[in-house]
């Protein structure tokens, strides 16, 4: 019992620096690698939700049911950027990492969520960010290989 409340308190230091800097307005993702201007790009909550805004309502296999999550299309996070790549390599605040294929975009839609049911996602809860794909849309997105995809508490995308 006492493993489990430290390792609670050191997962909670660890994560709340970007968790304070989604509530105080601070960078929660930058963009880096083959941008448009070939610099990193520093994205605060504010200056996603300035994007055009898109939702997704579909079942996944992290939750009961449908769920709605709202964000932007990744095809306009990267337009945002002037990304050039053809490939996302995703990290996330627990050091996962994810390729994405850009040309996924434009095929399957999926959006980098900042809202799940209307509500800021917080880190304990796969926030603030999270690459989310309408599974339900088409069978074949179902599977293992998109899940890895869909990444959350992603910190950062290098563009390649």
């Amino acid at each position: 019992m006492r493993t489990l409340a430290l390792t609670a308190f050191v997962f909670a230091l660890a994560f709340a620096p970007l968790a304070h800097a989604a509530q105080s307005g601070g960078v929660i993702l930058t963009i880096d690698g083959a941008t448009g201007d070939g610099k990193p790009h520093a994205f605060t909550l504010a200056d996603l939700e300035k994007l055009p805004p898109a939702e997704i309502k579909t079942a996944t296999p992290w939750h009961d049911g449908v769920q709605q999550f709202g964000g932007v299309l990744m095809s306009d996070l990267m337009k945002a950027v002037g990304a050039k790549g053809t490939m996302l390599h995703v990290h996330a605040l627990d050091d996962y990492k994810s390729d994405v294929p850009v040309a996924d975009f434009d095929k399957y839609k999926p959006i980098m969520a900042y809202l799940h049911d209307g509500k800021p996602m917080p880190v304990r809860d796969k926030g603030p960010l999270f690459i989310v794909y309408p599974y339900d849309s088409d069978p074949a997105l179902r599977n293992e290989m998109f899940y890895t995809r869909s990444a959350w508490q992603i910190a950062s995308i290098t563009v390649e």
